[in-house]
């Protein structure tokens, strides 16, 4: 494997945002700019370790509820259809919560941790 690996790179400029620069900046604008971005290079981190999997898992529940196979994005415009017109399938509700809790386990897995 090459070294370092992407996950590497993410994390070394994560940590000197955070222990270089944070510390140094007083201005509470350019503060805040360098806390979006260590909340980007998370995001970014928990997308490289978690997406390929959350991606197949909801492919494989995507199938199950509707029955069909197909690519993700086209299923659940599928789904967003039969729910708008009042047909959802039977296990629309449990999915659809799963759904969200897949991409906040990226975007913000703090927040499933205080509202699970």
């Amino acid at each position: 494997m090459d070294r370092p690996t992407l996950d590497e790179l993410l994390e070394a400029v994560g940590e000197f945002l955070e222990r270089e620069i944070l510390p140094s900046l007083s201005d509470p604008r350019l503060r805040f700019q360098i806390l979006v971005a260590l909340n980007a290079l998370g995001i970014a981190r928990r997308e490289l370790a978690l997406g390929e999997a959350l991606r197949a898992e909801e492919a494989k529940e995507l199938t199950a509820l509707l029955g069909k196979q197909g690519e993700a994005e086209v299923l659940l415009g599928e789904l967003a259809q039969r729910i708008r017109e009042g047909h959802p399938p039977e296990g629309t509700q449990a999915f659809l919560k799963a759904h969200v809790a897949r991409k906040l386990r990226v975007a913000s897995p703090k927040y499933l941790e205080r509202y699970p």
